[in-house]
C-alpha cells in the first residue's frame, strides 16, 4: 500500500511528483503530500484524495528541483493532514516517506520520547524521522544517519529520506517484501518510485531495490548500497510498456477500460507459448525436463483476494491437464499453520503485483523447507519474479483499477497454459488432446470479445433495477464455483453491496434461509456437466420468490425460461469457460456501482498493492 514518488534534477521537482502520484494513486488515496528541497525544506500535505493537494499546491506552489511525494493508505493513525506524510523533525531538517509498517514502533518512540523527541502525528512512521534526526546530531551524515535508523526498523518498508543540510540527494532503502523500490535513470535527472507507471512517462531505464538496500540519488549519478555500507552494482532493465497503455482513453474509468482489454491480453499472455499445429506449449522462464515434472508430487497455490480465486479454478485445470495433486491456500493464513512442504512440492504464488506481502511471507515460507518456488505475476521485476525458481509473466499490462479485472482472466489463462504444459512433460497429455486444448485456447480472445459486445448484454437495465439492493447472492459449481466468489468479491468491492459467492448445492444447507422477493441471486448455469444441478438450484431460488439473473451459454433456452434476467457467454472449451463467466459478473458490478454512484477506480479503504499484512 502507499504510493511514493522522487525527483532530482534540473525541471520543477513538485509537479513531476505530482504528476508520478497521479499514476499510483491507486495505492492509497485517502491523503497525500510533497517535501521538496530548495534551500529550505518545504512540506504541503492534504488530507483525501489527490486532486485536495493538487489544489492546496495552487494555493501555496513548491519551488525546487528535488522532491519527495506520497499517497497514503492508513495503517496507523486517522486519514488526516497531520498524519499524511512526508513527516519531517521537530526542526524541519529532514523529510521522510514511508511504505510499510515499524512493527517496533512503539518501544522506538518511547525511547525517543524519553530522550526528548517530541511527537506530533499518529503514525509509525515519524519515529524514523525522530531516528534519523538523532543520528544527525550526532554528527554523522545524511546517508550514516539513515543508516543507522534503517537497521532499528523492524518490518518491511519503502522508505525515502531528503534533508536541507544535503540538498542535492535523495535516500532510498527497501527492506523486507514492504513494496517495490524502483530508481529511474534520466540524463541529468534521475527518479524513484513505489511503481514503474509513475516515472515512465520520463524513463523506461530503471533499477529495482532488493531486500537491505539502498541508494543514494542525485541529478548526475545514482549509487547503491548494502544497508552495512557495502557498495552494489546493480542491473539497469528496460521497461517496454507504452506509457499510452495507462491512460483510460476513451473509457470513463481505468475499470472499464481494463475489461474492455481483456481480449487482447488474453491474446498477450497467449502469444508466443503455444505452438497450434501441434498443441505443445512452451513457457519460456518456466523450464522443465520430463523428469522433473513427474517428480512434483503437489502444487501448493498460495494467493490473496481475486488471486485467491483465479487460483481455486486452477486447481481444476492443473489436475484435469496435469494429473497433480493442487491445493489452495489462502497466503495471508498459509505460513501460520506449519504447512507440510518438502522438495516434491512446488510453491505456485499468484499475485499481479508481485509485491503482496502475505504471499511473498508464504514464498519465503516454501523457499525455507525446501519446496520449489513458482509464480504467476503481472509486474516484471517485482519481488515475487525475483525470488522465482519460475515465473509466468500474465503480459496483461498495467492494471491501474483497484478492483482487479484483466489480471484475473490473463491468470486463469496462464494457468490452462501451465496445466497443459505440465501435463505435457509428465505425460499425461497426448498429442490429440493437446491439439485440441490449443485449438480451443485459439478461439479464446475471440470469444472474449464476443463477450464484451456493446448490447450482448444489458447490463443498464440490471444495474437500474438491482443497485438498490443491499444484499445479493452469487451460486456456481465445480469450476465456476470460485467464479461465483469473484462475481459477489467484484460487487461488493466497488458497490459497497453485501454480496456472498456460495457453493451452489451448498444452498440449501443454510443461505436458503435469506432467499425472498428482495434477493437477486446470480447463478451461473453453463452447460456442463453439472447443469442439471444447477436447474435444480434455479428451481428452489424461484420456489422462494428469489430474484433469478441466470449466466447461461448463447442459446440456452431451458435455463432462460426460468430466469428473470439471463446473462449470456458464448460456448468453449470447459475448462475455459471461467475465462468467459468472470466477464458479465465484472460489467454488472461495474455498472451497478455506477448507478450507486460509487467510486468504481478508487473504491473506499481498498488498495490496489497490498504491501502490510
Amino acid at each position: 500500500m502507499c504510493g511514493i514518488v522522487g525527483y532530482v534534477g534540473s525541471k520543477d521537482a513538485s509537479s513531476i511528483v505530482l504528476e508520478g502520484l497521479k499514476k499510483l494513486e491507486y495505492r492509497g488515496y485517502d491523503s497525500a503530500g510533497i517535501a521538496t528541497v530548495n534551500g529550505d525544506l518545504a512540506i504541503r500535505r492534504a488530507e483525501g484524495k489527490l486532486v485536495n493537494l493538487e489544489n492546496r499546491l495552487r494555493e501555496a506552489p513548491l519551488d525546487g528541483h528535488l522532491a519527495i511525494g506520497h499517497t497514503r493508505w492508513a495503517t496507523h493513525g486517522a486519514p488526516i493532514e497531520r498524519n499524511a506524510h512526508p513527516h519531517a523533525d521537530e526542526a524541519r531538517v529532514i523529510a521522510v516517506v514511508q511504505n510499510g509498517i515499524v512493527e517496533n514502533f512503539m518501544a522506538l518512540r518511547a525511547q525517543l520520547q524519553q530522550e526528548g523527541h517530541t511527537f506530533v502525528s499518529d503514525t509509525d512512521t515519524e519515529v524514523i524521522t525522530h531516528l534519523i534526526d538523532k543520528y544527525l546530531a550526532q554528527g554523522d551524515g545524511l546517508v550514516e544517519a539513515c543508516r543507522r535508523a534503517f537497521r532499528q526498523l523492524h518490518g518491511a518498508h519503502a522508505i525515502a529520506v531528503v534533508s536541507k543540510q544535503e540538498p542535492d540527494k535523495i535516500v532510498t532503502v527497501r527492506l523486507g517484501n514492504a513494496g517495490g523500490v524502483i530508481v529511474g535513470l534520466g540524463q541529468d535527472e534521475n527518479y524513484l518510485a513505489s511503481d514503474i507507471p509513475a516515472i515512465l512517462d520520463h524513463t523506461q531505464q530503471v533499477v529495482y531495490l532488493e531486500d537491505k538496500e539502498m541508494a543514494v540519488i542525485t541529478a548526475g549519478q545514482v549509487n547503491f548500497y548494502r544497508l552495512d555500507g557495502q557498495p552494489l552494482r546493480k542491473e539497469t532493465h528496460q521497461i517496454t510498456w507504452d506509457p499510452i497503455s495507462a491512460v483510460k482513453g476513451q473509457y470513463r474509468h481505468f475499470m472499464q477500460k481494463e475489461i474492455y482489454e481483456q481480449p487482447q491480453s488474453i491474446q498477450s499472455t497467449i502469444r508466443g507459448r503455444v505452438d497450434f499445429t501441434s498443441g505443445q506449449v512452451h513457457l519460456e522462464h518456466l523450464s522443465l525436463t520430463p523428469a522433473e515434472a513427474k517428480a512434483i508430487e503437489r502444487i501448493v497455490i498460495v494467493a490473496c483476494g481475486t488471486s485467491a480465486y483465479a487460483g481455486q479454478v486452477g486447481k481444476f485445470m492443473l489436475e484435469k491437464l496435469a494429473q497433480v495433486h493442487v491445493s489452495v491456500d489462502y497466503a495471508s493464513e498459509f505460513r501460520y499453520r506449519d504447512p507440510l512442504l518438502d522438495d516434491k512440492t512446488v510453491v505456485l504464488a499468484i499475485t499481479q503485483s508481485g509485491e503482496t506481502a502475505d504471499t511473498l511471507a508464504s514464498m519465503e515460507e516454501g523457499q525455507r523447507k525446501g519446496a520449489k518456488l513458482w509464480s504467476i505475476v503481472n509486474a516484471h521485476g517485482s519481488m515475487a519474479h525475483r525470488i522465482s525458481d519460475g515465473v509466468i509473466l500474465m503480459q496483461a499490462g498495467p492494471e491501474i483499477g483497484v478492483a482487479s479485472t484483466k489480471a484475473f482472466t490473463a491468470t486463469l489463462t496462464d494457468l490452462f497454459l501451465l496445466g497443459m504444459y505440465l501435463g505435457q512433460q509428465r505425460g499425461v497429455l497426448g498429442a490429440e488432446e493437446s491439439f485440441e486444448l490449443a485449438t480451443a485456447l485459439a478461439h479464446l480472445p475471440e470469444l472474449a470479445g464476443e463477450t464484451l459486445v456493446e448490447g450482448y448484454n444489458d447490463y443498464q437495465t440490471l444495474a437500474k433495477l438491482y443497485h438498490h439492493c443491499e444484499h445479493f447472492l452469487f451460486l456456481g459449481r465445480g469450476l465456476n464455483y470460485p467464479i461465483a466468489l469473484e462475481g459477489a468479491l467484484k460487487l461488493k468491492e466497488i458497490s459497497y453491496i453485501h454480496a456472498e459467492g456460495y457453493p451452489a448445492g451448498e444452498m440449501k444447507h443454510g443461505p436458503i434461509a435469506l432467499i425472498d422477493d428482495n434477493m437477486p441471486v446470480v447463478c451461473i448455469a453453463t452447460q456442463d456437466h453439472v447443469y442439471d444441478k444447477m436447474i435444480s438450484q434455479i428451481e428452489q431460488v424461484r420456489a422462494r420468490k428469489g430474484i433469478v439473473i441466470a449466466l447461461i451459454n448463447e442459446g440456452d433456452n431451458e435455463v432462460a425460461a426460468k430466469a428473470d434476467h439471463v446473462l449470456k457467454i458464448p460456448t468453449a472449451h470447459p475448462l475455459l469457460t471461467p475465462v468467459l463467466s468472470v466477464i458479465p459478473l465484472q460489467l454488472l458490478a461495474y455498472h451497478t456501482a455506477i448507478w450507486r454512484g460509487a467510486d468504481v477506480d478508487q473504491p473506499r479503504n481498498l488498495a490496489k498493492s497490498v504491501t502490510v499484512e
